[in-house]
């Protein structure tokens, strides 16, 4: 009797670990979030919300009621009209367009200015800065980048050192901020090499340098992952954009 059930005590304990990894990266989005994806303000978005997962995404981003945002290059508005409405009145949402990839975006640049001229985006604002020089006026509790950390080492954007990078969003973050990034997987053990040729980046290396500047690895979800994806295509080709294995890690600032 004793041995059979330290046998089943065993078997759990060694199953533990597999349920572990295999839990799904899905996360229940709180009234909050689903409330500002129903935003009736972005209908013209919904379209791509199962495509981006956009309600996982800010649950896995922590994104609350009164909170301070710092979007790195917010494109189009996508996220910015969900960050918007997620944080609220009393929240904020700062953009971040570097002047050198503001050059390269002018439709981008112009759907941040219909934002800021749109009642309805009031806790709106731009940041216009050198790629180089991130800084945001107050502390933030998340700083957000989309399909756009690979861009900042590259040549055009005067090849950012991301080391000093990723050491600016930390400062910019209040202590237990998230820094979640969202961007293209390049093969494992590549690097760096395909930024600026299939706009991709490997995940091992955004970890590592992240983590170097003194944030903790707080977690990642499969929601965007695309086995289907083998990472040699540049992401703009039309068999693949769109739908990119895509990774998404999540760092904290130290509280203390």
């Amino acid at each position: 009797m004793r041995s059979s059930t330290l046998l089943v005590l065993a078997l759990s304990l060694a199953a533990a670990p597999l349920c572990a990894q295999t839990a799904p990266s899905a996360v229940t989005a709180p009234a909050s979030i689903t409330d500002a994806v129903n935003d009736p303000a972005r209908q013209a978005d919904k379209a791509d919300d199962a495509r981006r997962k956009v309600a996982d995404v800010m649950a896995f981003a922590d994104v609350k009621p009164g909170q301070k945002v710092l979007e790195l290059i917010p494109g189009k508005g996508y996220f910015t009209r969900v960050f918007s409405a997620a944080v609220g009145a009393q929240g904020h949402v700062f953009l971040v367009w570097p002047d050198e990839y503001a050059k390269e975006d002018t439709e981008g640049v112009t759907a941040s200015r219909a934002l800021l001229a749109d009642p309805h985006y009031k806790n709106v604002s731009v940041l216009n800065q050198p790629a180089a020089q991130l800084s945001s006026p107050e502390p933030v509790d998340l700083v957000f980048t989309a399909q756009n950390y690979h861009d900042y080492p590259d040549a055009f954007m005067g090849k950012v050192d991301m080391a000093k990078f990723n050491k600016q969003v930390f400062a910019a973050l209040k202590p237990g901020g998230l820094f979640v990034i969202i961007d293209h997987v390049a093969p494992a053990g590549t690097g760096m090499q395909d930024t600026d040729t299939l706009h991709r980046i490997d995940p091992a290396i955004v970890k590592k340098q992240v983590e170097a500047a003194g944030f903790v690895f707080d977690g990642e979800s499969s929601v965007l992952r695309n086995p289907a994806d083998d990472h040699t295509l540049k992401v703009f080709d039309k068999t693949i954009r769109g739908h990119t294995d895509q990774f998404i890690y999540r760092f904290r600032k130290p509280r203390t």
